[in-house]
């Protein structure tokens, strides 16, 4: 049935369910913690914490996905294929079994996102005042990098 699915592709379904699979078990986790501590999980999420998160989010993905910066992280897993602007890396997955599947999450920054998204969730459920101190830290980075950027195309305009 999977070698129908992939088409002669090299698709990595045995990794992506497995790193499913952990998702899943780490979400269990943090409900049964809630639940077992006693605070249980919130009736709603305030909308200011769904935007704070979801800046945080981007911004963590972007991160670690992606900046020059984090390389490091990300270097056991992938292979550096060459600059991409704004301090950003193009990297290609190496390996195969959990080291590819790893290398293609982190090259990832929609599905480090949604690992980033519930961190952030699971944090704000369990720890909420230092996960609001965190995630402000990348919002307030968002908001930086968009004035870097702002700042260069008008500063190149400027000079034209």
């Amino acid at each position: 049935m999977t070698d129908d699915y992939r088409g002669g592709e090299d698709i990595n379904l045995r990794g992506y369910a497995s790193s499913a699979a952990v998702y899943a078990v780490l979400a269990g986790a943090v409900v049964t913690v809630a639940r077992r501590s006693g605070q249980g999980l919130p009736e709603r999420i305030r909308w200011s914490d769904l935007a704070l998160l979801g800046v945080a989010t981007h911004k963590a993905a972007r991160l670690l996905s992606k900046e020059r910066v984090t390389s490091f992280l990300r270097a056991p897993f992938t292979r550096y294929q060459g600059a991409a602007g704004s301090a950003e890396v193009r990297e290609q997955p190496r390996g195969s079994g959990w080291r590819r599947t790893v290398g293609e999450l982190l090259t990832c920054p929609f599905c480090v996102g949604a690992w980033a998204a519930g961190g952030f969730v699971a944090g704000l459920v369990l720890a909420p005042r230092p996960t609001r101190v965190a995630a402000s830290v990348l919002a307030v980075l968002t908001a930086s990098d968009w004035l870097q950027l702002a700042w260069t195309i008008t500063d190149g305009k400027a000079r034209e």
